[in-house]
């Protein structure tokens, strides 16, 4: 078979899995990572590549690194081996020889996409050729010109009548001192004055129109023309996405097929753009359409990262929701996979810890693994718990927020007054907080500040991205406070309190570069997510005393 690849490994030690791990959060079991060493041993020594990944600084084009994916599987004859796929394409290609070819051939040249762009950039450049006509471009500078003279000699008018229509109007004021005669004089010749002035605007706008009439004929005609092309050119693009909705149909283990159309429509979603080009739904098709029983897989980065994304050359990375959730949904329905651990209550049996409690406000320390509010399917958290034991609360009680996997310092409202007074005093950033973190590195520098806007990541929630043009500010400083063995121990003093702030700022090359320690999203996972939030200050929001507290976290370098 053309893309099953033979392990060159010895595998009579290592335990098969039994089952299939669960795609969006999983660590790689010993078989996938000797799948994933092979696939990487040949991307570091092969030359039939001439993607960019941005590792060797003499190759030429682009830099950016790539999604790569490996599935275990067993074939018809009982041998193990492993297919390999890549997310999306290499150097605009996505099928070459080693990995398993494109759910559908879009780079095919005599394929329908190919001959759809080409229509479109047919239509594009026919637009592109009228705007860029000298006749189209004289006619808007003619009829611009004139309407811009036009409007200010109107403006002009309509002054001088504004003016009239005052010395009309002191005139009524006088009404009471003429006689009836002259009173019915007066109103006569306001009321005639008015229909004149309405009357003049109207004939002195259509002379000015006539004067250019011929002139915006002709670029009413090209403008017709344009607008007629970008018509044809949303239609075609749209039924070009309609038709690649369609190609892509998707097996799973039964060989029963749905189509990306179908899939995401039974999600009640938006189909991304992209979808069904990641490297896990190319891994699992390939197998199913060829009678392959899938056993394990595992996905990593392979290069540099792309620009607001975090990625980190060789770490693995789960599969993405946005766009591979609903598909491997059905695709991997068949299949004997592993619980979903995000479901799993991590809080349970684990304690809040009381620092502080009076007739206004609680303050307690949060464990790792609880959540804050309540998930979608997980309802144990710190705002469940407080429900149940202050059911007379009239607050909302959560003033802020930590992440599950974040220990520490939380400040409860029991009153609505109370939370509306520390609701501000965050809101104006007159709340002083400080974070401990473990980084799973050794930084360079002592002290520093961190500015980098966020916004979720629409294809792949929860996580969050740089982003320039549509994130929030997100403002960090921090503090180096020891290092060993290869971590370091830091302070965060968080300005804004963004979603996943210290967990991006600490991980992205423009921020520290080093992700937390166990940080699952941003970084590798461990025992757990190694911050803290251990000290907070602020004023009691009935006595306006200042309030401090601090706790230190449970871990060290």
């Amino acid at each position: 078979m053309l893309h099953f690849i033979s392990f060159k490994t010895t595998l009579n030690k290592v335990q098969i899995p039994s089952e299939f791990p669960y795609p969006f959060y999983y660590q790689p079991d010993e078989l996938a990572k000797i799948a994933v060493k092979e696939l990487q041993d040949y991307l570091i020594n092969t030359s039939d590549l001439q993607h960019n990944f941005g590792l060797n600084p003499n190759k030429k084009g682009k830099a950016i690194g790539k999604m790569f994916g490996v599935l275990v599987v067993k074939n018809q004859a009982g041998e193990l081996g492993y297919l390999a796929a890549f997310s999306g394409n290499l150097a605009n290609e996505n099928n070459t020889k080693l990995f398993v070819p494109a759910i559908v051939a879009l780079f095919d040249a005599n394929g329908f996409y190919a001959k759809g762009k080409a229509q479109l950039m047919q239509i594009s450049e026919q637009i592109n050729a009228l705007e860029k006509n000298k006749k189209f471009i004289e006619l808007q500078q003619v009829v611009t010109k004139h309407e811009v003279r036009t409007n200010k000699l109107i403006a002009l008018e309509k002054e001088k009548i504004s003016k009239r229509k005052q010395l009309r109007k002191k005139a009524k004021q006088q009404a009471h001192l003429l006689s009836k005669t002259a009173l019915a004089k007066q109103q006569a010749q306001f009321a005639q004055d008015n229909i004149n002035e309405k009357f003049y605007l109207s004939e002195l706008a259509n002379y000015y129109t006539e004067q250019i009439a011929k002139e915006q004929v002709a670029l009413n005609h090209y403008k017709t023309q344009v607008k007629e092309l970008r018509a044809k050119q949303v239609a075609l693009s749209n039924s070009l996405s309609e038709q690649i909705a369609a190609s892509y149909q998707f097996y799973n283990q039964k060989q029963e097929q749905k189509s990306l159309t179908t899939i995401f429509k039974e999600w009640e979603k938006a189909i991304p753009a992209g979808a069904g080009d990641c490297a896990a739904p190319k891994l699992l098709q390939y197998a199913f359409a060829n009678q392959l029983e899938p056993i394990t897989m595992a996905e990593f980065w392979w290069g540099k990262s792309e620009d607001g994304i975090i990625r980190k050359h060789e770490h693995y990375y789960p599969s993405c929701r946005g766009k591979c959730e609903p598909i491997l949904g059905h695709m991997l329905q068949k299949t004997k996979v592993a619980k979903n651990p995000l479901i799993i209550n991590q809080g349970k049996g684990k304690t809040l810890e009381t620092l502080y409690e009076d007739a206004a406000i609680l303050v307690i320390n949060k464990p790792s693994g609880l959540l804050s509010v309540p998930g979608k399917t997980i309802k144990d958290s710190v705002y469940t718990r407080i429900k149940a034991q202050y059911p007379e609360a009239t607050g909302p009680l959560l003033v802020h927020r930590l992440d599950m996997d974040t220990s520490g310092i939380l400040l409860i409202a029991k009153t609505e007054e109370s939370y509306k007074n520390l609701q501000q005093q965050f809101i104006k950033r007159t709340v002083k907080k400080c974070y401990t973190a473990v980084l799973a590195g050794k930084l360079q520098e002592q002290k520093g500040k961190i500015d980098l806007p966020l916004r979720v990541d629409l294809n792949d929630r929860p996580k969050q991205l740089v982003c320039y043009e549509h994130g929030k500010k997100a403002l960090t400083y921090w503090e180096l406070i020891t290092s060993n063995n290869n971590t370091s121990l830091v302070y965060f003093y968080p300005v804004t309190g963004r979603t996943h702030q210290l967990r991006v700022h600490a991980a992205h090359p423009k921020g520290l570069n080093t992700a937390i320690l166990g940080d699952d999203l941003y970084g590798t996972k461990a025992n757990r997510l190694h911050l803290h939030a251990a000290f907070i200050a602020f004023k009691h929001p009935i006595s306006a005393k200042k309030m401090v507290f601090e706790v230190k976290a449970d871990f060290s370098v």
